[in-house]
């Protein structure tokens, strides 16, 4: 049995706490009124050396209220930041429990041999999912009360005068949206519940039955799973972007967190073999997970180029506006992901020995885990703050609560059962595996 050390407990304790002090202070810095926006705009124009002031006498009241409207518009930015930095956070976490959740329901209807040595790492670790559920869906409930402006299509001012997005109101509506919201959450949860469950009874008792149970929940699940993650997909990221879509996001959002959730099982499998335990996995299971951290980041970057290359070629102003903004206002880290997401990846997994050093898959998991975070504050940040944007306190405290909270929970359920779900069929295979 795993016991979750004291020092492992304090950090993800420290880190929550660090986490919730910076994402206060987010809220506390955000300006309040007008005149604090003009007041932080003209200090960034006098810092950049840019012209500004002038002879406000002679400016036209149609000069002023236009003035006057950029300045809402900013204001609005500025405060969606911090709602920004904690929902980037949020989303970004609780989608890499749900791609840990994807990864152990194939691995279970595909009935692999060489994997269940690691199912006790993968149902620990999802025990996020569920306080990572509720938190995510009260964001979504205060939007939907009008807390921030993370959603245009959710402001009825807004709707009023855009005849796209009034066309897309009997999907884009309030009531439907959070509707849909708790069946995609509560089903994810009930099926990793029911996992666990079975997984216990199967270890106690020996009985088989409850093996044929769990694969034929996991056949399931992954139906369920690939349709409910695409709707989500264009639901919680796409429609911040109400008046742009593309038919392949959904498997892009797929493919980011789910690379990221499988270096999240190959990090805390080397962090407890440094421990001492999981004495049972070998460099071939390592290898294994990190030949799936090099495919994977293959597919992310074939889907990546594949969204990027079609709009951009196409050039239709409606969906092409997407990237040009991006690559304007948030030219480094949208060409920086790629380096962190393909290139590297790429460079430090593609040799087959490589893939069984443990240092190796840490660097070019690392360059994994951050890069898609990048990924999706760059699909988010530029629809809630514009150009606005800034990798500051907010977003750093907001990914330090989110993964301390990762961490306190997942390893708690990990030290909950033995690390070996000894009654599994394909066990023994599993322990033996070599290549």
């Amino acid at each position: 049995m795993y016991t979750l050390s004291k020092n492992l407990k304090t950090f993800a304790m420290i880190l929550m706490v660090l986490g919730l002090v910076g994402i206060a202070y987010g809220f506390f810095s955000a300006p309040k009124t007008t005149a604090e926006v003009e007041q932080i705009l003209n200090e960034q124009a006098h810092h950049g050396g840019a012209a500004h002031g002038g002879d406000h006498s002679e400016v036209s009241e149609a000069d002023h209220e236009a003035h006057q409207k950029h300045l809402e518009h900013v204001l609005s930015q500025m405060q969606n930041k911090p709602w920004t930095a904690v929902y980037v956070a949020c989303i970004f976490v609780m989608l890499v429990s749900l791609g840990i959740l994807a990864f152990y329901g194939i691995n279970y209807a595909a009935a692999a041999g060489w994997s269940p040595v690691l199912f006790r790492v993968m149902e620990g670790l999802t025990a996020y999912l569920l306080p990572g559920s509720i938190i995510f869906f009260l964001l979504l409930v205060a939007s939907s009360l009008g807390g921030n402006h993370l959603f245009i299509w959710m402001d009825p001012a807004i709707v009023e005068h855009d005849a796209l997005i009034q066309g897309k109101t009997g999907y884009l509506n309030i009531p439907f949206f959070l509707l849909r919201a708790i069946i995609f959450l509560g089903g994810w949860n009930l099926y990793r519940i029911y996992m666990r469950k079975q997984s216990l009874k199967l270890d106690e008792t020996g009985d088989l039955t409850f093996h044929k149970k769990m694969f034929k929940a996991s056949a399931g699940f992954l139906a369920f799973f690939i349709v409910t993650e695409s709707m989500a997909s264009w639901d919680w990221i796409m429609s911040i972007d109400t008046h742009w879509y593309s038919t392949l996001f959904g498997w892009y959002v797929f493919a980011s967190f789910f690379v990221t959730g499988i270096t999240t099982i190959a990090f805390t499998t080397l962090y407890l073999k440094s421990k001492g335990y999981l004495e049972f996995v070998n460099t071939s299971h390592i290898h294994d997970l990190a030949k799936f951290m090099f495919g994977l980041s293959i597919f992310w970057t074939y889907l990546w180029f594949s969204q990027f290359m079609l709009q951009w070629y196409s050039n239709i102003p409606e969906e092409v506006t997407y990237f040009i903004f991006r690559i304007q206002e948030y030219n480094l880290p949208f060409f920086g992901m790629l380096l962190l997401n393909f290139a590297l990846p790429l460079l430090l997994l593609i040799n087959t020995d490589f893939k069984r050093l443990s240092w190796i898959v840490v660097m070019a998991g690392t360059c994994i885990i951050v890069g898609h975070y990048l990924d999706f504050f760059i699909m988010i940040s530029p629809g809630t703050v514009g150009g606005s944007w800034f990798i500051g306190v907010p977003e750093i405290a907001a990914l330090m609560f989110f993964i301390g909270l990762f961490i306190y929970v997942g390893f708690t359920a990990i030290s909950k059962a033995p690390l070996l779900a000894k009654n599994n069929p394909l066990i023994e295979e599993s322990k033996h595996f070599h290549y």
